[in-house]
């Protein structure tokens, strides 16, 4: 199955990020059509394309928007917040969509503003990601001065490269200018977001699909991908060991097998596929037995996974998976705020504990304890950091159990330096640690 260029039609061979090419490419035309619509209308529309949120949660986007109260019911500003932190490992879509149809985002932001009848936007964007920052900054100033915002402000704000900023009210407090910590709910963003006032959160991919959900028309784009949950394309991330890595726009309902044998020339080197890392590091990984799989979400919910943010990352036979586990424990254990006690405390367990079974130390009880570790962490937590390390660990766990025994057998890991990920590593601290967040830490 070929690609399906909707989100980023117009851009297979040079980016669209000049003014003049995107208007050229049919750039801007839906926003001056929607604003001859209600802003009723415009939301009825997003809700009967069946839009999902592209960064995680698939919750209908419309949906969302329609919680928003509208002008005449509240006496504060309504916001519109486009979460471009992108910090789930394995997740690059959002930074191929600002580099290469950076005008179509800053659309679909004046399209959802106008839905939901805002003048304030803002994209809160990864610290590290300076290049799509100039892009995009570029593409904000060329529309504004061209005077197609109208009576609407979009501000780009960059955040300082905290993963816990990806969480939605994370991100909220880290825009307010404060530290980057969850906050608990309800009250929910739309009622209660930045500043007190009720905010749209969506990702970048969700909200640079608005123009062309509009432009194809609700009801045709329903029937793209795999109706009536799993509509339109998807920028899916395919990477780890395959031969052709990248960020490919396909329709939901692709098979895991076709994307990573058809799509990525398959496992290079002669190599097995072990485990794919599905939908991203923050869920439970996929067997080679379930590849037939449809990459739709209830498909994968159906088989125990998640499409998370269109993540594959694909894991060959010469890597350790208790090596896997553990760089994932370490990531989210640095990464932990450290507001609730679960999480700040659980992430360090499972670092101990997959370290003690990586060099050898560990004993079989010790099996039956990191399950029971991460399930006092599952559920357990203000905020899905804590989940999101403890369902790939407990998944690897009892999925790969062999592998584990194997190294108490050897009394270490038993691929040794040929294992890939051999030297690859976490954010640790220099005594090999991965440093524990505190709560004023």
């Amino acid at each position: 199955m070929a690609e399906q260029q909707i989100v980023l039609a117009g851009a297979e061979e040079a980016p669209l990020r000049d003014l003049a090419d995107y208007r050229a490419a049919g750039g801007y035309l839906q926003l001056e059509r929607v604003r001859a619509m209600s802003p009723q209308d415009v939301t009825e529309e997003l809700i009967e394309s069946n839009l999902r949120g592209r960064g995680g949660a698939f919750f209908p986007m419309g949906r969302k928007a329609s919680f928003i109260p509208t002008p005449d019911k509240i006496a504060k500003p309504i916001y519109i917040t486009v979460n471009a932190d992108e910090s789930e490992p394995g997740t690059f879509k959002d930074r191929e969509i600002m580099l290469r149809v950076p005008h179509r985002l800053i659309e679909g932001c004046l399209i959802a503003a106008h839905a939901i009848q805002s003048k304030h936007v803002y994209i809160y964007i990864r610290g590290e990601y300076l290049a799509e920052y100039e892009v995009l900054e570029a593409a904000r100033v060329q529309a504004r001065d061209a005077g197609i915002f109208g009576d609407v402000e979009i501000v780009i704000h960059r955040g300082a490269g905290a993963y816990i900023c990806g969480e939605e009210t994370g991100l909220l407090e880290s825009l307010e200018g404060k530290r980057g910590q969850p906050r608990s709910k309800p009250p929910f963003p739309a009622i209660s977001g930045l500043y007190a006032s009720p905010t749209l959160i969506n990702n970048v991919e969700t909200i640079t699909t608005i123009p062309k959900v509009i432009e194809i028309g609700p009801a045709e784009y329903a029937q793209i991908g795999a109706p009536p949950d799993s509509t339109g394309t998807r920028v899916f991330c395919l990477s780890g060991n395959v031969k052709r890595p990248g960020a490919y726009e396909l329709p939901h309902g692709i098979t895991v097998r076709h994307l990573i044998e058809d799509v990525g020339g398959g496992v290079p080197d002669g190599r097995t596929l072990k485990a794919v890392m599905m939908g991203g590091s923050s869920f439970p990984v996929m067997t080679p037995g379930d590849l037939d799989t449809p990459l739709d979400a209830n498909s994968l919910s159906k088989q125990g996974y998640f499409i998370g943010s269109g993540v594959v990352s694909v894991i060959d036979d010469q890597a350790c998976i208790v090596q896997f586990a553990l760089r994932v424990a370490q990531f989210y254990a640095h990464e932990s705020c450290g507001k609730c006690t679960p999480c700040r405390v659980g992430t360090r367990w499972l670092v101990q504990l997959l370290r003690a079974f990586e060099t050898g130390r560990a004993t079989e009880r010790d099996l039956e304890l990191l399950l029971d570790v991460c399930d006092r962490i599952i559920g357990k937590c203000l905020c899905v950091l804590g989940d999101s390390a403890a369902m790939p660990v407990a998944s690897c766990v009892s999925k790969f159990r062999d592998e584990f025994r194997a190294h108490l057998e050897a009394g270490g890991c038993p691929f040794g330096a040929d294992s890939s990920l051999e030297g690859l590593f976490a954010p640790i601290d220099q005594h090999g640690h991965a440093p524990i967040a505190t709560v004023s830490g």
